[in-house]
C-alpha cells in the first residue's frame, strides 16, 4: 500500500511539472512574438490551465497575437470584448475584432458577427449582413450558425421567408445535436411549415431537446403529451415536462403546471401549489395565469381570500384585452371600499411597471 501512494504521489508530480513546463514554454515562446504561442497563453489565463485564472493576462496576449493577424485570438479578443472580462465591455471593439477573425475565415467568428449585425450590438443593424456570415459560418458545420440561419429563413430576416430553407438549415444543425435546432424543427412538423405536418416527428425533435434541458421544448413536450398529439395522452408526462420548464421560467409551461395542480390533472389537485405557479407565470406577464390567479384571490382557493389582490391580477389580465377578467372585474369592484378600490389601484400600476420592466 504504501508503495502505491508513492506512486500516485510520483504521478502527482510529474503532471505537477509537465504542467509547469508547459505553461513555462508557451511563455517562452509568446515572449518571442510567437502569435499562435501568445494565443494559447491567452487561453491558458482564461481557463486557469497551468496558471492562475487571469483575464486581463489573457486580453494582453490575445491582443498580442491579435495585433499580428493571427485569426483565433482575434476572434477570442472579440469574445472578452463582448462578455467585458479582463477588459471594459464594448461591442464595437468586439464586432473590429469578430469582423477580422471572420475575414480570415474562422466559423466562429463568423458566427459572432452575424450575431452582432442581427442585434445591432457594436454595429448598426443588418439582417443581410447577419445571414451572409451566419451563411459562411454555416457552410463550414457551425452548429450554432444552422440554427440562426434557419431562423432568418423562418422569420424572412434579410432574406425571402422561405420555410424549406428553414427546415434545411434546423436540420443540418439537428445533426450535431443543437437543442435549439431540435426545438425549432420540432415547431415545422408540429404545425407543417416547410415540411409535412407530423406530430410523431414533434415529439421525437422536442424529446432529443427536452432530454438536453431546452425549457421550451421541455413545455412543448409537455404540451403534446397534454394533447395527445403525436403520442397516446398521458397527463403524468406532461406533468413531469412542465415542471421541467417552469422550474427553469419558462411562463407557458409555469402556467401550464398551475393549471395541472388546479384540475388535479396526472397530479393530486393542489390549490396551493395552483397558485404558486400562476403567480410565477403572471409575473411575467402570462394573462391567463393572471386571470386565473385572481379568481383564486377571490373565492380563497389556495390563497387567503383578498379582493384587492383579486382586482390587481384581473386589472392586469384586462389591461391585454382578456374579456373574462374585464367582466370579472366588474364584478369585483362592487365588493371595495373606495379606499380600498385606490389602493388596488395603485397597487396594480406599480405591478404592472415591475413586470414590463423586468
Amino acid at each position: 500500500m504504501k508503495n502505491f501512494f508513492n506512486f500516485v504521489l510520483l504521478i502527482l508530480c510529474w503532471s505537477g511539472l509537465a504542467f509547469g513546463d508547459e505553461f513555462e514554454d508557451t511563455l517562452k515562446k509568446a515572449e518571442q512574438c510567437d502569435a499562435k504561442a501568445q494565443n494559447n497563453l491567452g487561453f491558458m489565463y482564461k481557463k486557469g490551465k497551468s496558471v492562475t485564472q487571469d483575464y486581463k493576462q489573457a486580453v494582453h496576449w490575445y491582443s498580442k497575437a491579435a495585433e499580428q493577424g493571427y485569426a483565433k485570438a482575434q476572434n477570442n479578443l472579440g469574445n472578452m470584448y463582448h462578455a467585458g472580462n479582463g477588459i471594459t465591455q464594448d461591442y464595437k471593439q468586439a464586432a473590429h475584432w469578430y469582423s477580422k477573425a471572420a475575414e480570415q475565415g474562422i466559423a466562429e467568428a463568423q458566427y459572432n458577427l452575424g450575431s452582432m449585425y442581427n442585434a445591432g450590438q457594436g454595429i448598426t443593424q443588418d439582417y443581410k449582413q447577419a445571414v451572409h456570415w451566419y451563411s459562411k459560418a454555416a457552410e463550414q458545420g457551425n452548429a450554432d450558425a444552422q440554427n440562426n440561419l434557419g431562423s432568418m429563413y423562418y422569420n424572412g430576416e434579410g432574406v425571402t421567408q422561405d420555410y424549406k430553407q428553414a427546415a434545411y438549415w434546423y436540420s443540418k444543425a439537428t445533426d450535431q445535436g443543437d437543442a435549439a435546432a431540435q426545438t425549432n424543427l420540432g415547431n415545422m412538423y408540429n404545425v407543417g411549415q416547410g415540411v409535412t405536418q407530423d406530430y410523431k416527428q414533434a415529439v421525437h425533435w422536442y424529446s432529443k431537446a427536452a432530454e438536453q434541458g431546452n425549457a421550451k421544448a421541455q413545455y412543448n413536450l409537455g404540451f403534446m403529451y397534454d394533447a395527445g398529439q403525436g403520442v397516446t395522452q398521458d397527463y403524468k408526462q406532461a406533468v413531469h415536462w412542465y415542471s421541467k420548464a417552469a422550474e427553469q421560467g419558462y411562463a407557458k409551461a409555469q402556467y401550464n403546471f398551475g393549471l395541472m395542480y388546479d384540475a388535479g390533472n396526472g397530479i393530486t389537485q393542489d390549490y396551493k401549489q395552483a397558485a404558486h405557479w400562476y403567480s410565477k407565470a403572471a409575473e411575467q406577464g402570462i394573462t391567463e395565469a393572471q386571470h386565473n390567479l385572481g379568481l383564486m384571490y377571490y373565492n380563497g382557493e389556495g390563497v387567503t381570500q383578498d379582493y384587492k389582490l383579486c382586482y390587481v391580477w384581473l386589472s392586469l389580465a384586462a389591461a391585454q384585452g382578456n374579456e373574462s377578467a374585464i367582466n370579472n372585474r366588474h364584478i369585483i369592484v362592487k365588493e371595495l371600499l373606495p379606499q380600498q378600490l385606490a389602493e388596488a389601484q395603485e397597487l396594480a400600476a406599480q405591478m404592472q411597471y415591475k413586470i414590463d420592466h423586468r
